[in-house]
């Protein structure tokens, strides 16, 4: 079985450029860098995709950020209280000791 390659994000960028600039087809570009033409296609498509955030304000970006890590800390406050909920459950589930059994 071979290695798999990995890509840097700007190595990408700059192919999936050189394809939507025209000026060599995607099968001249896909020979010469040795790409599977739909793995070409899948990286254009995410470029495609996510180009608007690059207009995206700061200002939206801190909020997303700012949503993202008060849900963070929301799912580590949940993970605490369910953990001390199951030792509290071991701890009632368990015997009281030897004279019980």
């Amino acid at each position: 079985m071979g290695n798999r390659r990995s890509f840097t994000p700007e190595f990408k960028a700059k192919i999936v450029l050189e394809s939507l600039s025209g000026i060599r087809s995607a099968a001249a570009i896909c020979r010469e860098y040795s790409l599977k033409p739909d793995l070409l296609s899948r990286w254009k498509a995410m470029f495609i995709e996510r180009a608007p955030l690059a207009f995206q304000s700061e200002e939206r970006r801190s909020e997303e950020q700012a949503r993202i890590a008060e849900l963070e800390r929301l799912v580590g406050r949940q993970t605490m209280e369910l953990e001390i909920l199951k030792r509290g459950s071991r701890l009632l589930g368990s015997p009281q000791g030897s004279s019980e059994r």
